[in-house]
């Protein structure tokens, strides 16, 4: 009687192990992907694609929405998704912050999918107008830097400002009310605030900044997953390719996903950049530059950088 006891306690606890075992197994084959409103990821989610590509590697695809890349980079910072889309400059305070994440690929630049707008009835008309004036920006994200350059551009200090730092949805409610002067804002709540309300541009970043979008993921899942970061970079890459061929059916899958009208959303879809490539030296550069600016302005503790948290794809998928 002892020995058939002890037959079936092993027996459980065997069964335990194994179901204990899968639950690992599945965490560990499930890809979290952070995105933004807007965007490459945001059609990639609608597709369908990439899910059905991972299951034949046993990956299940789980997506979670972020209202600005700081948010979203803090998401892979403590842990919560392991992939996501940014501007600029978040990668940069992340990386200030101690965050172990790597850069896996970028767009092409898109300089005027950002700018700094003020109200259609404002007496600004440059940006040398700023000085004194309240700006509002998500702090930390790829229109820091836009501010900063333009205001160098025109010959003035960022100390010379009064930066009001808000997420994009209460900058433009503080924008509406008029509580603050002008407002730094991206795609597309920048096309939408210059058809809704008829902000005026002062300037974009054509001739500032590149406006790169950066697709990251946190260097654990990185180097243990290459093969499965290399798919999707080649699913989001061939979405953007897909884009540049297709505007108006582009125009109609996004408008009703972002709640923003067609019009809004074609010149939004317009602005931005296609055609994800891994990490080149020349973009690695520019992003030193970023980073030694915000060291140089003290709005990060230390110099930085940018090469130590490149991921270097594996050979083969290099050349793709």
């Amino acid at each position: 009687m002892r020995t058939i006891t002890l037959r079936r306690s092993l027996v459980a606890l065997l069964a335990a192990a194994i179901s204990f075992g899968a639950i690992t197994q599945a965490q560990a084959e499930t890809l979290r992907i952070g995105y933004q409103k807007y965007g490459t990821l945001v059609l990639l989610k609608a597709k369908g694609t990439l899910e059905k590509r991972l299951a034949e590697q046993g990956v299940e695809v789980k997506w979670t929405e972020f209202p600005g890349g700081p948010q979203l980079l803090e998401g892979l910072n403590v842990g919560s998704v392991d992939f996501g889309v940014t501007g600029e400059t978040p990668p940069v305070f992340a990386q200030a912050a101690g965050a172990d994440l790597l850069y896996v690929a970028h767009e092409p630049p898109a300089p005027t999918g950002e700018a700094i707008l003020v109200p259609k009835d404002s007496s600004i008309k440059s940006v040398a107008e700023l000085k004194g004036k309240k700006v509002a920006l998500n702090k930390g994200s790829n229109v820091h830097y836009l501010l900063v350059r333009a205001l160098e551009d025109a010959g003035l200090k960022y100390s010379d400002i009064q930066p009001v730092y808000l997420p994009p949805a209460d900058a433009r409610a503080a924008f509406e009310r008029g509580s603050v002067d002008a407002w730094v804002i991206w795609d597309p709540f920048q096309s939408a605030a210059e058809h809704q309300l008829q902000a005026r541009s002062l300037r974009d970043g054509s001739g500032l900044v590149d406006n790169h979008q950066f697709y990251l993921a946190t260097r654990p899942y990185a180097e243990k997953h290459p093969q499965v970061i290399g798919v999707l970079v080649e699913e989001i890459r061939g979405v953007g390719e897909w884009v540049k061929g297709n505007l108006n059916e582009a125009t109609a899958q996004v408008a009703p996903l972002i709640g923003l009208s067609p019009e809004i959303t074609r010149q939004a879809v317009e602005r931005q950049g296609y055609g994800a490539q891994f990490i080149t030296p020349d973009v690695i550069a520019a992003q030193q530059k970023i980073a030694d600016t915000f060291t140089s302005l003290k709005l990060i503790p230390k110099q930085l950088s940018i090469k130590d948290v490149i991921w270097t794809p594996p050979a083969k998928l290099a050349q793709q």
